[in-house]
């Protein structure tokens, strides 16, 4: 029997499994021949994740999941696109995960790409590579005019991070009505977090529909 699972409740199945990666006690669930040929009839996952491809972001691993129990969308830099949204819009309506999950990390190559990228003589990318982190440059361009700056060695590439995070998640609403509508609705609740790449946590930088302590209003942690 499927066990349908609240924004919040979907959220602390995610956090209890980062909490055992952290503490080196993971319990590799759901990753034996029994569940494999279990999930040949379909799939229930507890949650959608959309985050950077970023080798280290492995996110079965960091979230101690397995087979069936994530839908993971990825890219570099986690950069909404339509086929980004598209897949998202699927797990939500036809899926029914009651939770998305936007990871972001520290030291994202992408992000340092858009950072230097607002340097007047910054040298030019490959045009799909630009294109690509294009939509982050606005968030560098924010923090350096936030933080008085006139250079890109000023640019505090965290700070960045954060504030595509923020972006990505607003974004995300704004571009589907779908998501919002269930949002809005109650069934979803959606968590942008920055993954500490030496310590393993996912820290929550913004909530929609769901707070860390499993409350029901919007609400934004670790900002800087």
């Amino acid at each position: 029997m499927t066990v349908t699972l609240t924004p919040a409740q979907a959220w602390q199945g995610m956090l209890d499994g980062n909490r055992r990666f952290v503490a080196g006690q993971p319990e590799h669930p759901h990753q034996d021949v029994e569940k494999r040929h279990e999930l040949a009839q379909g799939q229930t996952p507890m949650a959608a994740l959309f985050g950077c491809a970023d080798s280290r972001l492995a996110a079965e691993i960091i979230f101690d999941k397995g087979l069936g129990d994530l839908f993971v969308v990825r890219n570099a830099g986690q950069v909404l696109g339509e086929s980004i949204v598209a897949s998202l819009e699927y797990a939500v309506e036809v899926l029914r995960v009651p939770l998305i999950v936007v990871l972001a990390h520290d030291s994202c190559g992408a992000v340092r790409a858009a950072i230097d990228g607002t340097a007047i003589d910054a040298a030019p990318l490959p045009p799909h590579i630009w294109k690509l982190i294009a939509p982050i440059v606005p968030a560098a361009r924010k923090v350096l005019a936030e933080k008085g700056g006139t250079t890109v060695a000023e640019i505090d590439a965290e700070l960045v991070g954060k504030e595509h995070l923020r972006n990505t998640v607003q974004d995300l609403l704004q571009s589907s009505e779908l998501i919002s509508a269930a949002v809005e609705e109650g069934r979803l609740g959606i968590v942008g977090a920055n993954y500490r790449l030496a310590e393993g946590t996912a820290v929550p930088v913004v909530t929609v529909g769901i707070d860390t302590e499993g409350n029901i209003p919007a609400s934004e942690e670790g900002s800087a």
